[in-house]
């Protein structure tokens, strides 16, 4: 670790440290403390810095508040040879995806598709960590989830959805897989959250106040309710996302779900992933997307998740000593 002035660097190995002792300290147990880190410091080294450690001190205060079970031990069944059903047991995502991770791969390889799908958990942090690590072996992979309502839709203005992501991934032949990660809003919540701590302005298009009215104050916008991308069409993306991320999980609709960041009991929310078997179901398919890939990118179109993968991890100050005081880390 190095310290300059208001920032702060760490090696991945450091960085991992640093949030798992932060994860312990606000009540985590050793195997939640250790999938939180991981999924932390991978964000953080996709350049997902807004679900990295931006957002661990949500974890730790969740931890300490109760809406995460620190020791929960996820429970996972079998409905059918293809598909994996955890229950989170109010625990983190990131735990439930770890135990059942080796079960998806096999599944996936024997029968060219397999389904994971998990209920009762905190939010799922950075959605790509899931379809990255499944295109890391060779898979490709759909990732949903809903989260706390934050997303209006239609005439009322009321919150109705979560931002409620979507992530994509694929490998790629001698390269990085290529990875799609976004909201069905038009930013994430942390984006405006952000704004709001740091007293800026949010752009036109983003939110509305609490009256339903267009707002640039982000402070406002928390407590109105973030637009989709593309209007009426993102929001049927959510509640597409919704249906199968809480509807086909048996997770808590967005309108049920507590929230993340307030009061004492989980949100309760849903993770819904595919996994297919290029090996099985188009062996080629890693080849064909490089040259894919290298055409796309001489025609100046950004290849998403290719991008290197950092090696050193660069925090704020004031971010690190936050995390810090969760438990003096």
């Amino acid at each position: 670790m190095t310290q300059i002035s208001s920032i702060v660097r760490y090696t991945p190995e450091d960085a991992w440290e640093f949030a798992f002792r932060a994860a312990i300290a606000a009540g985590a147990g050793e195997a939640a403390a250790s999938a939180l880190a991981s999924a932390t410091v991978a964000a953080e080294r996709a350049g997902r810095s807004s679900v990295g450690f931006a957002h661990l001190p949500d974890y730790l205060d969740s931890f300490a508040a109760g809406r995460i079970v620190g020791t929960a031990e996820p429970e996972i069944d079998f409905p059918t040879p293809a598909a994996i059903r955890v229950d989170a047991k109010g625990g983190i995502a990131q735990l439930g995806f770890d135990r059942a991770f080796d079960a998806l791969i096999e599944r996936a390889g024997l029968y060219g598709l397999a389904v994971f799908m998990q209920h009762n958990s905190y939010t799922a942090g950075e959605l790509g960590y899931y379809a990255r690590r499944l295109a890391e072996t060779g898979l490709v992979a759909l990732a949903m989830s809903n989260g706390p309502a934050l997303l209006t839709a239609g005439i009322g203005r009321k919150p109705v959805y979560g931002t409620n992501p979507m992530a994509f991934a694929a490998p790629v032949s001698n390269a990085p897989p290529l990875v799609i990660d976004q909201a069905s809003s038009v930013t994430a919540f942390v984006n405006v959250r952000r704004a709001a701590e740091l007293g800026e302005a949010i752009p036109t298009g983003w939110a509305v106040d609490a009256e339903g009215r267009p707002t640039t104050d982000a402070g406002d916008a928390i407590k109105g309710a973030l637009l989709a991308f593309g209007g009426a069409r993102g929001a049927n993306i959510a509640l597409m996302v919704e249906i199968l991320a809480a509807g086909l999980t048996g997770s808590n609709w967005s309108l049920d779900a507590p929230s993340f960041a307030d009061g004492a009991d989980s949100p309760g929310i849903g993770l819904f992933l595919i996994a297919l078997s290029p090996a099985l179901l188009a062996p080629d398919l890693p080849a064909r997307m490089a040259l894919q890939a290298e055409r796309l990118a001489a025609s100046g179109v950004h290849i998403p998740g290719q991008t290197p993968i950092a090696d050193e991890i660069t925090l704020p100050r004031a971010l690190v000593d936050a995390i810090r005081e969760h438990g003096r880390a």
